[in-house]
């Protein structure tokens, strides 16, 4: 529909046209935000299962990688330790990492408690970039929590992260009976296995005998041909 005056021309596009501009900018913006806000954030890793089991007087690492985008500068890191949600936090282990190329800068805690004496982080050359992994040593059974890994990073305004691993200790490791599952699988195995061979056993009784049934049409139409043969061949005799 035209609007305004013939002389004006059609200036329904030019009302249109800033109108549908300003709108493509505006979905540019927010999708550019969006992926910003995706893409920047500063993340805590601690696997997949942030449930971990130990057995009494062995070792365990306690998995901590950081990830961002935009990279990093003068990050400060600490784990903590809580029995509980609720418990006091102590502290196990803080430092700094300048860059990805620089090794963590480990800030030393005075008075260390029987805890704090008995964890290290894992040497750089033993773990990935942006990795800052707890060895806990000789673990106890009081050693049992939650381990939270908190990161800062600078570069992101003093951005913060964290993620937490839960530590149970046991005396051994249960062997897990598998001898059911392992029956169950060899019955349904072997259910399997005699349907096939009795489809195959079917299939091959149906062949033989459709075999012997064309053997015998054949015989038969062979039969027949030779009869008609003969008789045609006979002279007839004359009539008395």
């Amino acid at each position: 529909m035209q609007l305004g005056p013939p002389w004006l021309g059609d200036v329904s596009s030019d009302i249109r046209g800033p109108r549908c501009h300003r709108h493509s900018w505006l979905f540019i913006v927010i999708l550019a935000m969006l992926l910003a806000h995706t893409c920047f954030t500063l993340e805590v890793s601690v696997g997949k299962n942030p449930h971990v089991k130990a057995r009494n007087g062995t070792e365990i690492n306690l998995l901590c990688i950081f990830t961002t985008c935009i990279g990093f500068e003068d990050v400060t890191f600490r784990w903590e330790y809580r029995f509980n949600e609720s418990s006091k936090p102590e502290e196990l282990q803080k430092g700094t990492l300048k860059n990805k190329k620089s090794a963590p800068k480990i800030i030393e805690i005075m008075d260390k408690s029987f805890r704090q004496s008995r964890v290290t982080l894992v040497p750089s050359n033993e773990t990935k970039d942006y990795n800052l992994t707890l060895r806990l040593s000789d673990v106890d059974f009081d050693d049992a929590g939650r381990y939270t890994c908190i990161v800062k990073n600078k570069k992101e305004k003093d951005t913060q992260s964290n993620a937490t691993i839960f530590l149970t200790v046991v005396d051994k490791f249960e062997v897990v009976d598998n001898t059911l599952t392992l029956i169950i699988v060899a019955v349904v195995g072997g259910v399997f296995g005699l349907l096939i061979l009795i489809l195959i056993i079917k299939k091959t009784v149906s062949f033989i005998l459709k075999r012997n049934r064309d053997k015998k049409k054949d015989c038969l139409v062979s039969s027949s041909v030779n009869d008609n043969t003969d008789n045609a061949s006979k002279p007839e005799k004359p009539k008395a």
